[in-house]
């Protein structure tokens, strides 16, 4: 088969240290000899079309991207939002990386979309004012302004949280638990960033065995952009956390999501053996679409709980057999996908510019995930019938 040989040599070193994995890594990924991969890098060898193909695909790039000279510039590939995440965890793991490039570009396409489409009403992120160090007041002003109302026997799930968010103009994404493009990797403990904008933030929520976790991370990553009003990726580690950003966070989150005058619905008394405690809150859990832990964090913020009764909880809690991972799946409705991962707004985004012609069907199919043909089709009626 025929090589390309005007391949840019530097470009390829540029993803390899951004990746931080050997050449021998890359050459092995690509099926190459490491002699000969040598020979790519200083430029006395070519790669076939397909070779190339997969190597833009591992990075995450188009293939024009390695045929194109001069040096990267940084600046011009990477957001300042990717950048300040970069920053902040160096560490980050190629799959992770380009997870959050994948975010953004179909940040770039809802927006797009949108201007196509003449929509106009994604105003600038300007929430009310709120302080980080004052949880109770910011939430309840963030309550009101997602307009979550006070009624604490209005049930809740994600998608409506999700929905109340997005509403504000923030775009929310959701990991799937099938391999792709889509799934956080098995072995990284991130579960879910945020990138701070001036028009659409992004939220993005790595999917978890119990949907009230995937809330929280929700909202605490709500927090960062409005509490710190900057980009943010966290691990499992920081729901946890008791100081600096993440405390706040975390407290906002809290608050938001369990406001005092909801803890007054909880009027009886605490079991005094805490393998009682998830039975005990069984009702609240389900109706605010929230876990335990998150009401035993609040029933502690107003001393109804103690400090004591909070760890033992902790410990019996950790003791017993781990939540089943997010991977696997089932594809039955695959065509509903597209809305778990993007949500109905970016999806009716998408399905409309389809439908007034300013994309054609190629164009929506990979927009959505991928979907095949006859799941747009299918996808279109199903979001028709909602």
């Amino acid at each position: 088969m025929e090589k390309i040989r005007q391949i840019n040599s530097d470009r390829i070193r540029w993803c390899i240290d951004d990746f931080g994995i050997a050449p021998e890594e890359l050459a092995e990924r690509l099926n190459i000899a490491p002699e000969r991969f040598s020979g790519v890098l200083t430029g006395s060898e070519g790669m076939t079309f397909n070779q190339l193909r997969a190597m833009a695909q591992f990075f995450g790039r188009g293939v024009l991207f390695f045929l194109e000279p001069g040096r990267v510039n940084e600046i011009s590939v990477r957001t300042p939002a990717f950048r300040s995440l970069s920053n902040e965890k160096p560490d980050l793991s190629p799959e992770v990386k380009r997870l959050i490039e994948r975010a953004e570009r179909h940040r770039e396409v809802y927006l797009t979309l949108r201007e196509e489409l003449g929509a106009d009403d994604l105003p600038r992120f300007n929430p009310p004012e709120v302080k980080g160090n004052e949880p109770g007041l910011a939430a309840a002003k963030m309550r009101t302004w997602l307009g979550l109302g006070n009624d604490p026997a209005a049930t809740r799930d994600f998608a409506a949280y999700r929905e109340a968010v997005e509403a504000k103009g923030i775009l929310v994404l959701r990991s799937m638990g099938y391999v792709g493009g889509w799934q956080f990797p098995k072995n990284s403990s991130v579960i879910g960033f945020s990138l701070f904008f001036d028009i659409c933030p992004l939220i993005v929520v790595r999917k978890q065995a119990a949907e009230p976790r995937q809330t929280f991370t929700l909202m605490h990553e709500l927090g960062h952009l409005i509490l710190h009003r900057r980009s943010s990726i966290d691990v499992e580690a920081n729901l946890w956390a008791w100081q600096g950003h993440e405390r706040q966070a975390n407290a906002f989150a809290g608050y938001l999501l369990v406001p005092d005058s909801f803890l007054e619905a909880i009027r009886t008394a605490v079991p005094a053996d805490v393998a009682g405690y998830d039975d005990w809150l069984t009702d609240w859990r389900t109706t605010w679409g929230v876990s335990s832990e998150v009401i035993l964090r609040r029933l502690l913020d107003t001393a109804r709980l103690t400090q004591a009764q909070y760890d033992r909880y902790r410990a019996w809690r950790k003791a017993r057999p781990a939540e089943q991972p997010e991977e696997g799946g089932s594809r039955m409705y695959r065509h509903r996908e597209p809305i778990h991962i993007f949500g109905q707004r970016y999806v009716r985004t998408v399905l409309d510019a389809l439908s007034g012609n300013y994309i054609t069907l190629n164009k929506a199919s990979g927009f959505l995930d991928n979907l095949k043909i006859t799941d747009v089709r299918q996808l279109e009626k199903h979001v028709a019938r909602v």
